[in-house]
C-alpha cells in the first residue's frame, strides 16, 4: 500500500530496535498556556483518566498541584503494601526481561512470590519473540500538546505484530468491557501507532497492534484488545477532544463528578466535602479498585527487593 514501504536505502523497520531501546524521546516541550498547566507537561493515561473521572480532580492534581493527605482506601497499610508489591513485581519482570536468570530473582514476600511464580509458569505464550523490551516510554504530539505512554513490555516481530503487555497486580480482575473503556486501553495502542509512523523506520499499522493485560492474581485470564484503523481514528478524536476541553476551562472550580462512588477512593474527597473516610478495599467494587490502582513510578526509586 502507498506510504507503507521501506525508508529509502534501508530495509523495512531497520530502526526498530535502535529506536525503541532509547526508550524516551528527546523533544522540545510545547509552549505552556499563559496559565493553567505547568510549563512542562505531557498528558498521559493517568491524567486523562483523572479528567474523565472528575474534572475537579484533574484541576487539583495537575493544575493546582495540590497535595492532600487523604488515603485512597482503608486500611491504609494494606493499600500501601499492595502498591509497593506491585512496584517490586514490575521491577522483577524488568530484570528478568533484561536477562537476569529467574532463580536469582526469587522474592521472599509470600504474595510477591506467588505473583512471580505465576509470571514464570503462566505468563503469556503467544507473543512476538524477535524483540521484547521492558519499560518503554514513548511521547507523541497531539496538536500543540504531547501525550506520553509507558509500556510495561513491548513485544515485536517487526513488520508483522506489535503487542503491548501491561502487568496488573490488583486483587481484582475487572470485566473486559470496563477495561475497554479505560484511557489506558485507548491511549497505549494510539501512541505506539503514532510513534511508529515517524520513529521506527517504517509505519506500524493499527491492525498489527494489540494490547494485553496480564493479571498476577488471575494469570489464566488475561484481557486482550485488538486494534484497527477505525479505532485509531476514533481514539484520535477522543484524545484531542479531551485535551481541547481541558485547555478551554476557565472557571475557578472545575466541575465535580456526578458519580460520588468515585469519591470514596479519591484522596481529595474531604477537600470537596464528599466524605472524610476512605472506602474499604474489601467493600469496593472490583472495577473501581482496579481503576484507582493504576500508578506511575520511577523504577530507579524503588527500594531493593528482598531475595
Amino acid at each position: 500500500m502507498p506510504g507503507e514501504g521501506p525508508v529509502a536505502g534501508k530495509p523495512p523497520f531497520a530502526h526498530w530496535k535502535q529506536a525503541i531501546q532509547r526508550r524516551e524521546r528527546a523533544a522540545e516541550p510545547p509552549a505552556a498556556p499563559d496559565e493553567g498547566l505547568p510549563p512542562v507537561f505531557q498528558f498521559s493515561q493517568n491524567s486523562l483518566q483523572d479528567y474523565l473521572d472528575c474534572a475537579r480532580r484533574f484541576q487539583l492534581r495537575y493544575i493546582e498541584g495540590r497535595r492532600w493527605p487523604g488515603a485512597k482506601s482503608e486500611p491504609i497499610e494494606e493499600h500501601e503494601h499492595l502498591m509497593e508489591l506491585g512496584s517490586q513485581f514490575h521491577l522483577l519482570v524488568e530484570r528478568h526481561l533484561l536477562g537476569l536468570p529467574p532463580e536469582s530473582l526469587t522474592p521472599v514476600d509470600a504474595r510477591l512470590k506467588k505473583w512471580w511464580d505465576n509470571y514464570l509458569n503462566q505468563s503469556l505464550p503467544d507473543l512476538p519473540s524477535t524483540i521484547r523490551l521492558p519499560e518503554v516510554q514513548l511521547s507523541v504530539p497531539v496538536g500543540d500538546q504531547r501525550l506520553v505512554a509507558r509500556f510495561d513490555m513491548l513485544a515485536l516481530d517487526p513488520g508483522e505484530r506489535a503487542v503491548i503487555v501491561d502487568w496488573k497486580t490488583g486483587q481484582f480482575r475487572p470485566k473486559d468491557e470496563t477495561m475497554a473503556r479505560r484511557m489506558q486501553t485507548i491511549i497505549y495502542p494510539f501512541v505506539l501507532v503514532e510513534a511508529g509512523l515517524s520513529q521506527f523506520g517504517g509505519p506500524i499499522r493499527p491492525e498489527q497492534v494489540s494490547l494485553v493485560y496480564w493479571f498476577a492474581e488471575h494469570p489464566g485470564s488475561p484481557a486482550a484488545f485488538d486494534y484497527n484503523e477505525e479505532t485509531h481514528e476514533r481514539s484520535r478524536r477522543l484524545i484531542a477532544g479531551m485535551i481541547d476541553e481541558i485547555l478551554a476551562h476557565e472557571e475557578a472550580v472545575w466541575p465535580l463528578t456526578e458519580d460520588e462512588s468515585l469519591c470514596r477512593y479519591c484522596v481529595y474527597r474531604s477537600l470537596c466535602n464528599r466524605g472524610a473516610v476512605a472506602g474499604l478495599l474489601s467493600e469496593a467494587e472490583a472495577d473501581l479498585v482496579e481503576a484507582e490502582a493504576d500508578f506511575d513510578f520511577d523504577l530507579n526509586s524503588i527500594d531493593e527487593i528482598a531475595f
